[in-house]
Formats: C-alpha cells, structure tokens, sequence
C-alpha cells in the first residue's frame, strides 16, 4: 500500500507539473484552417492534427484544437472561414493557404483582433502572421539534381505541378526551373497539372504522352507519381525516372519494379505532420515564448536504401509522415534564434 501511495503521490505531482508548464495555454482555443482535403497528403495531414491536438487538448495544454476545411479550394471561401474563426473567439488561427497573397486581408484583420495567425505548408505573406515551412525551391532543384547525376547526358522532361496559385506549386516550379537552367542537358518538353493527385496527374499525362518525344524523367510535386507511371504503362512507352511523392502506393509501386527489374528513383515531400508542428508553435506562441516569424523544417526524403523501412511505416493509403512534439517545436523555434 506505501509503495502505491507513494506511485499515486508521483503521479500527481506530475499531472500538477504538467498543468503548471501549460497554465497559460490551458483556456487557450486553437483552429486549423484547411483549404483542400482531396488526397491522401491532405488527409493524413488531418489526421496527424487530430491524433495530437486531441492528446493536447485532453492533458489539458489547451482548451480546444478545431479543425475546418472549406468545401473548395478558394481564397475568397477560406477567407471567409478565417473572418468567422476570429467572430468565434480562438485565439490562434492555424492556416494551410489557397494563396500566399489572397488571404492577407483576413489574416491581417485577425492580427488585429488579437489572434495568433500560424501558416503552414501553404503559407501567407502577411508579415504579421507566422510562417512554417520546408524549402519547396530545393525540393524541386534537387529532383534534376538527382536525375543529372542518374542521366548525364540528359534529355527530355515532363513536369507534373500541383494546385494552381498555390506557395507549394509556385515554390517546386520555381525550384526544377532552376534545376534544368543549372543543368542545360537536360529540358521540359511538356507540363502538366496534376492537383497532387494521382487521378488528376494519371489523365493529364495521358493527355500528353502522344505528341511527347522520348521521356527520360519526369519531375513532381507530390500525389502525382504512381498516376505518371500508370500512364506511361498504358500508352505502352518506356517508364522513365519518375521522381516519387512518399505516398504509399507509390512506395509499393517502387518496390514492385525494383524486386521485377532493378527500378531506381528517390521520393520526396514535406511530412504531413507538419500540421502539429504549426499547432505547437501556435501554443507557444500563446505561451508567451519569443518566435521567429520564419520557420524551416527539412523535407522528408526517401532513396533506393530507405525504401523498404518507408514502405513498412507509411499505411495503405496513406503518406510517409513524421509528427512533432511540443519539444520539437521548441528545438525548431531555438535553432531559428
């Protein structure tokens, strides 16, 4: 019985503890604000949310971590989501943007009713907002890296992008754009839109692939590669490298060539709980912690030797991901001091 008194007594100085490190944000309200939900990377990005906030708001860190998405992928709709988010009282608005410019009224009308504005992954140029972000320029240079040190000689390239008006789209076009100036052997014979789905990029390729001369590799920003491959399968041309997206049928996809015929590719994204990482910082935020307006995190990369790990952690269905703590976020907000 002492020792189970003595447990019991821990156990509470503990939960004490733990309340006292979160007192400030205790009665805090945090809201994601989402503009798509329609692939697996947004989904998982969602979920990752959930499985956090859910654990951070039962512990007591904060009073609520809501999350809405609007029914399109519109400035305008989402705008007005923020404006009713500020009218219903949260504190901090967590945002993945349709546009880095078009939501920059909304958001600086919530700076300045007091609320905390986060973005993420698709971020927001309003100074007074936060931004967390990878480098998605390097991650579009370093796939014609890749494909340059595969293919010396270079050649033709089909370029899949991803939601039109988006910092992501905008950011990995800007990234191979310079990757193939940087390596003049190689250029894109065709672009697509792929809406970082496999079904969009599947049909937009297909479109393409009868007036395209040989490809050699194809370059993407996510959701878009197992698509390209089922494409070039069914017009019975040669599968080039197809830079991956760390979605998981596309691992399994990877795996299948390699086991059949030696295939190699890299794959690379931003982790979709990177979503948590902007809810802590959010929390800190509100915490009363000094944090950079700038943050960056490194983007997921999977190789040749990674693939077989990747596949058996990433969920049927689901995406190559990473979630973050509230350590995390404060390792990532002192690096950036």
């Amino acid at each position: 019985m002492k020792k189970a008194s003595i447990l019991a007594s821990v156990a509470v100085l503990s939960l004490m503890a733990a309340q006292g490190a979160s007192a400030e944000t205790a009665d805090k309200r945090i809201a994601l604000s989402n503009n798509y939900a329609g692939n697996s990377w947004r989904q998982a990005m969602l979920e990752s949310w959930q499985k956090v906030t859910s654990a951070a708001v039962k512990s007591g860190v904060v009073a609520a971590a809501d999350a809405y998405t609007t029914a399109e992928n519109q400035a305008t709709e989402q705008a007005a989501q923020i404006q009713n988010l500020v009218l219903q009282g949260y504190n901090a608005i967590v945002i993945n943007a349709a546009s880095p410019t078009a939501l920059n009224g909304a958001v600086k009308e919530a700076c300045d009713a007091g609320v905390v504005v986060v973005s993420f992954d698709g971020i927001v140029t309003e100074p007074c907002a936060w931004r967390v972000a990878v480098d998605f320029k390097r991650m579009g240079g370093i796939q014609v890296d890749y494909l340059a040190k595969r293919l010396p000689d270079g050649g033709k390239l089909l370029e899949i992008r991803g939601l039109p008006g988006t910092s992501v789209d905008e950011e990995i076009h800007a990234g191979i754009d310079a990757g193939v100036k940087a390596h003049p052997n190689f250029s894109i014979a065709s672009s697509v839109q792929g809406d970082w789905t496999q079904t969009v990029a599947q049909k937009a390729v297909a479109g393409v692939l009868p007036s395209l001369p040989p490809i050699v590799g194809v370059v993407t920003q996510g959701g878009d590669g197992y698509g390209a491959a089922e494409a070039f399968k069914a017009a019975g041309r040669p599968t080039p490298i197809i830079v991956l997206g760390n979605r998981q049928d596309e691992l399994q996809w990877w795996k299948e060539q390699r086991d059949a015929n030696g295939y190699e590719t890299m794959s690379v994204s931003i982790a979709p709980g990177v979503s948590t990482l902007a809810f802590w910082v959010a929390q800190q935020i509100l915490d009363g912690k000094q944090v950079p307006k700038d943050l960056t995190v490194p983007f997921l990369q999977i190789d040749q030797a990674d693939l077989d790990n990747a596949l058996k952690t990433t969920p049927a269905g689901g995406v190559a991901n990473v979630e973050y703590s509230q350590a995390d976020a404060e390792k990532v907000i002192g690096g950036a001091h």
